[in-house]
């Protein structure tokens, strides 16, 4: 499952991040790449700085422990801190699949995957995220604040940038979940019961459907 979350930073919280970003060093990508992605990898990261880094990830937990639907696509368990990758004309990310676990001290296994959007589409030409996936190629090109959530496991690729500058904060985490599908019937399901819990608590249909949602979490989630 794909999702896209518009809205997911405000313009105040933005703008802080570009303030925080704006003499700040970045780094050439491929030093945090896997041998795979080394080959098709030509981005920018920014330098590992924990003032800068604390912050900035003080400002995108915010938002993400308030967003419902991030916490119901995703049901993290555990969370990498997020990368900030720039791309400047020219530069691309090829056909990848990433890392099936991640973590420099506590390892983690990659259910999810986020790209979090923070230049407006306006601000550079190309640099589209391409995902494959089963039903065809979904190409994802969203408005500064916006984000995307989808499978860790997809085949996905950075179109080439050809001017501007698209800078992006990225994401991985380990689902309560692991099986996307499993995923996917979950939050479409948690979508139905919370509307009938809201528009029709008192009747049988739905304190089924919230315990069928209930028990299919006790089924399949890792805890």
């Amino acid at each position: 499952m794909m999702l896209e979350i518009p809205g997911l930073l405000n313009e105040a919280q933005l703008k802080k991040i570009d303030e925080i970003l704006f003499d700040a060093e970045f780094v050439d990508g491929k030093l945090t790449a896997g041998m795979a992605a080394q080959r098709v990898k030509n981005n920018e990261e920014l330098k590992k700085e924990p003032q800068k880094q604390d912050l900035l990830v003080r400002i995108l937990m915010a938002s993400l422990s308030h967003n419902e639907d991030f916490k119901a696509a995703a049901l993290p368990a555990k969370m990498a801190d997020p990368i900030f990758a720039r791309y400047q004309p020219g530069m691309t990310y090829g056909d990848h699949v990433d890392d099936p676990i991640m973590g420099s001290g506590q390892k983690f296994r990659t259910d999810v995957s986020m790209t979090v959007f923070l230049r407006d589409p306006e601000a550079y030409e190309g640099g589209e995220l391409v995902v494959r996936t089963s039903f065809g190629t979904k190409k994802v090109k969203m408005p500064a604040g916006g984000a995307v959530v989808y499978p860790s496991s997809s085949l996905h690729y950075v179109a080439p940038v050809t001017s501007g500058e698209r800078l992006v904060a990225l994401f991985w985490m380990q689902s309560h979940v692991r099986d996307p599908a499993k995923r996917e019937l979950l939050f479409e399901l948690n979508k139905a019961r919370n509307t009938l819990l809201k528009e029709r608590p008192e009747e049988e249909a739905s304190e089924l459907v919230d315990k069928s949602f209930a028990n299919l979490m006790r089924m399949w989630a890792d805890v």
